[in-house]
C-alpha cells in the first residue's frame, strides 16, 4: 500500500532558555506528526536550527508533501527590515533560510505545502512578501496569560472559491491561534484566502501550486477536532492527484 511521505519541519528540537515555551511547541508540533501517522502517512519530523540549510533541502528531496509548522520571528532581514521591534522574539536565521529555500524548491517541484502560523509567514516571505512585525494582538492572542492559555478562540471568513472552503467544508469557521505578527504584502501568486473579523489576512494560497499557508493553529489541543486531519487530507489528494497522473503519463 503507497505510504506518501510527508516531512514536517520545525524551527528547532530545542530551547533551553524557554522550556515552558518549548514544552508548548512541542505538543502541538507533536500532534501534526501524530494525525499524519493515524492518517497513513510515512512521517519524518526535522528541527530546521540543528540541520544546515543544504541539509534541510537534501533531508527532504524525496518529500511527497511538506508542513511547515510554529515557532519563532522570522529574522528581519529576510523580508528587508530591522529588528528592535515590539515584542520580537528569538531568531534562527539558519532555519528561515532552510525553509525559504524548501518553499521555493516546493514551488517549482509542485510538491504540496502546508504552513502553520510561522509557517504562513515563511511561505509569504519566501515568495517575496513582506511582514507586519507587530499588530495589536487583539482577538489574536491573549496577553499576560500562562502559556498554556495563550491561544485566543475567534472566527475567520474563508473565501468561498479558495481551496481551504472546500477541504474544509465551509467558509465561516472557529479557529484558534496565538500571534503578534500578520502577513504584509501579499507574495508573487499567493493570494489572501481567509480574514479576520479585524480584517488582517489569516490564510493564504497559491494561485496554481498546492501551497497553502493558515495564521491559526489547527494542531491545538482546543482547536476544531477536524481540521487538522482535513487540512493533511488535502495534501494528500493532491499528492494522490499528482501520483495519478504520473501513472497515466507513464502507461
Amino acid at each position: 500500500m503507497f505510504a506518501p511521505r510527508l516531512v514536517v519541519i520545525e524551527v528547532t528540537g530545542t530551547r533551553p532558555d524557554r522550556p515552558e515555551y518549548h514544552a508548548k511547541v512541542q505538543v502541538l508540533n507533536g500532534r501534526v506528526v501524530t494525525d499524519g501517522v493515524s492518517d497513513g502517512w510515512n512521517v519524518m519530523r526535522i528541527a530546521a536550527a540543528d540541520v544546515t540549510p543544504d541539509e534541510l533541502l537534501w533531508d527532504t528531496r524525496h518529500a511527497d508533501a511538506i508542513v511547515i509548522v510554529g515557532g519563532e520571528d522570522i529574522t528581519p532581514s529576510f523580508y528587508g527590515e530591522t529588528t528592535g521591534y515590539e515584542g520580537e522574539t528569538a531568531h534562527f536565521a539558519a532555519a528561515d533560510e532552510g525553509q525559504i529555500a524548501v518553499v521555493r524548491r516546493a514551488l517549482a517541484a509542485g510538491t504540496p505545502l502546508l504552513g502553520i502560523c510561522r509557517g504562513l509567514q515563511i511561505i509569504n516571505v519566501a515568495l517575496g512578501g513582506s511582514i507586519v512585525q507587530h499588530i495589536d494582538e487583539g482577538i489574536h492572542k491573549n496577553e499576560g496569560v500562562p502559556i498554556d492559555e495563550i491561544l485566543s478562540t475567534h472566527t475567520v471568513t474563508l473565501t468561498t472559491t479558495s481551496g481551504l472552503a472546500r477541504g474544509l467544508g465551509g467558509t465561516d469557521i472557529v479557529v484558534q491561534s496565538a500571534h503578534h505578527q500578520s502577513v504584509g504584502r501579499l507574495g508573487a501568486g499567493l493570494v489572501a484566502a481567509a480574514v479576520a473579523p479585524d480584517g488582517l489576512i489569516e490564510a493564504l494560497e497559491h494561485h496554481t501550486a498546492p501551497i497553502t499557508g493558515v495564521q491559526w493553529h489547527p494542531e491545538a489541543p482546543d482547536a476544531p477536532a477536524d481540521q487538522l486531519p482535513r487540512l493533511l487530507a488535502s495534501l494528500r489528494g493532491h499528492v494522490e492527484s499528482s501520483r495519478r497522473e504520473r501513472e497515466l503519463v507513464a502507461a
